[in-house]
């Protein structure tokens, strides 16, 4: 999505704008601005593309100013070039926008009889006229911003710059993400936090329906009816060196080697291993309420949504309660059974996630306890939620989610724990052993990460493939999904993830030798229709690459390439399988030469629906 930063301090907002810019360039964009104000006058420059070229644009013409904002936009209405570029001028005043315009229609038609002329062909500009308007009729500054914001249908996170107003900065949002960073003396604003996190770690969480003021070195918040709001700052744990690669050639490398330190993050202090019972006091449950629970929702996107089919697997079958997986974009779209006797828990890496969020606000709409298992520490979605689960994976940099992912899971292991223990489906006995399981879980993963050249060769094989199909069961079909869905964000190779069991319902047509078959079949009760599957691929000629288990010797002598990973009960299978294929994906893209932080057209954050 797009990223949004603003100065107000003591020092040259121009190179610390830039910096901060280059802190969200993982978010995805396709141009960028900056604009400073200096002595009653505003600069604005812009350019299509990547960041270097705005730099480009800038060297050697000076931007004197100690306030000034700045964007790198993800189109969404016009195409990626300068005149669509933000920040856009109205006037004495300039704009940055992230979010969507519902009615910018009406308003441009509006406006154009008012005069306004139109540079660009984005929503935003709207926006900008809008509230120049409300100013050319008499009207403050920050009045003029909340007036003009009651007009708007959609979302947006806004920060504004005018000449009429030296050495102040007015920002707002609604449904997109906000955050105001408090230094010594100076005041940064941002949509994410680590553009500003080199700054300061006391972060205000803008909510819906906020308008920010920073002037004369301090803060003012207020709704839109301009009544004052108290908010407190909230200290962020995550140290700057977290959002740097240290010394990996990529974020999404370093991210994937953190894997072994987030599962440990996040089963830290939430599990007792000599009664194996999970600690999850933030839940907002009492012990009666999941005894008496008939139904539980798991609502997200992307790789969080595969998380979450994994967690149905786990809860159904140790805590014996009926799971429903719902895509965000989907739920509340249609007329679902929810009640408000019913859990609904939102997953979500960033807890801004638009699809996801109003999946979890109409579910506290019809009366539903409702969950956020996040990321990200005083997200919209822990804010509004009745309780949260976080999983403390540090902050992901890399557009393609993989330790975010394993979060999720270890969080959904911790969670199927919490459930069957106190419904009864598990014993104490059953217990203790899933803690031993998942205490020995990081090991295992750190013995896989050795082994990151053997991925590599194989990758060396069939990254030049322009298909591929992934196959598993059970717990490990959503990670064939994850596989797939990995391998197209950064490599943009086309590949799907199936059930095993349904290859025969279609994709077996599409089999032969230019069609990488990845099969994920560790020694578990479906082992035997795994090998059914491969044997039925070898028959038409296809290519396997089978994930198995030490010792196997059966799909070993059919698989054309096999990777092993070390011997674990099946129930925790997922954990292990999961990271040769994002390693695979990871080296399949490299040796493709395309951008595996930044891949095309994605954003970080999906925050407009």
């Amino acid at each position: 999505m797009c990223g949004i930063v603003g100065y107000v301090g003591e020092q040259q907002a121009s190179p610390l704008l830039m910096d901060s810019l280059k802190r969200l360039e993982y978010r995805g964009y396709d141009s960028a601005g900056i604009a400073t104000l200096h002595e009653e006058n505003i600069t604005v420059w812009r350019s299509s593309g990547k960041l270097t070229n705005l730099q480009n644009v800038i060297a050697g013409a000076p931007m004197p100013g100690t306030v000034g904002i700045g964007h790198t936009r993800w189109a969404t209405h016009g195409e990626p070039t300068e005149a669509n570029a933000h920040p856009h001028r109205s006037g004495h005043l300039v704009l940055v926008h992230n979010g969507i315009i519902e009615n910018y229609v009406e308003l441009k038609h509006d406006l154009a009889g008012d005069g306004y002329e139109f540079q660009s062909e984005t929503d935003s500009e709207v926006v900008a006229h809008l509230i120049h308007r409300w100013m050319a009729k008499g009207h403050g500054f920050q009045e003029s911003v909340r007036l003009g914001l009651k007009d708007l249908a959609g979302s947006y996170a806004i920060v504004l710059l005018s000449e009429d107003a030296p050495g102040m900065l007015v920002a707002a949002r609604a449904g997109c993400p906000l955050v105001v960073g408090l230094g010594d003396g100076d005041f940064f604003i941002a949509s994410d936090i680590p553009a500003i996190l080199h700054h300061t770690r006391k972060i205000i969480f803008l909510d819906d329906g906020e308008t920010c003021t920073v002037a004369n070195n301090q803060i003012t918040i207020t709704d839109l009816d301009g009544i004052t709001r108290e908010k407190t700052p909230t200290h962020i744990d995550w140290t700057p060196g977290m959002a740097e690669k240290e010394g990996y050639r990529h974020f999404m490398l370093k991210e994937i080697h953190e894997q072994p330190q987030v599962v440990l993050h996040t089963l830290m202090g939430r599990y007792n291993p000599e009664h194996g019972d999970a600690v999850l006091p933030d839940l907002g449950l009492n012990p009666d309420t999941i005894r008496n629970l008939t139904r539980l929702w798991l609502v997200a996107c992307g790789t969080s949504w595969h998380s979450a089919l994994i967690g149905k697997y786990l809860i159904e079958t140790m805590a014996k309660l009926p799971v429903h997986v719902e895509l965000g974009s989907e739920f509340r779209h249609r007329d679902s059974l929810l009640n408000k006797d019913d859990v609904v828990i939102g997953v979500s890496q960033s807890g801004e996630t638009a699809d996801t969020l109003a999946g979890t606000r109409e579910a506290t709409a019809r009366g539903a306890h409702v969950i956020a298992l996040c990321n990200s520490v005083g997200s919209t979605m822990t804010r509004e939620a009745d309780g949260i689960l976080y999983t403390h994976a540090g902050p992901e940099i890399g557009v393609a989610s993989t330790k975010a992912f394993m979060g999720q899971v270890t969080a959904f292991y911790l969670l199927a724990l919490l459930l069957g223990r106190t419904r009864g489906a598990m014993t104490p006995e059953d217990g203790v052993a899933w803690c031993s399981h998942l205490a020995g879980i990081a090991p295992h993963i750190e013995h896989i990460l050795a082994t990151e050249p053997e991925i590599e060769r194989i990758a060396g094989k069939y990254y030049r493939d322009s298909d591929a199909l992934y196959l598993g069961r059970g717990l490990n079909f959503p990670i064939a999904l994850e596989g797939a869905l990995k391998l197209k964000e950064i490599s943009y190779i086309h590949a799907e993830g199936y059930a095993a069991g349904e290859m025969k319902h279609g994709p077996i047509a599409l089999i032969d030798r230019q069609m990488p078959v990845v099969v994920l079949a560790p020694r578990d009760h479906l082992y035997d229709k795994m090998v059914t599957a491969v044997r039925e691929v070898k028959a038409r000629n296809g290519l396997v690459v089978a994930i198995v288990t030490e010792g196997d010797d059966t799909i070993v002598d059919l698989a054309d390439d096999v990777y092993r990973i070390p011997e674990v009960d099946p129930m925790f299978t997922p954990f292990l399988v999961t990271i040769p294929l994002q390693l695979l994906a990871y080296h399949i893209a490299t040796l493709r030469g395309t951008d595996v932080d930044q891949p095309r057209n994605l954003a970080k954050s999906v925050t407009v629906e």
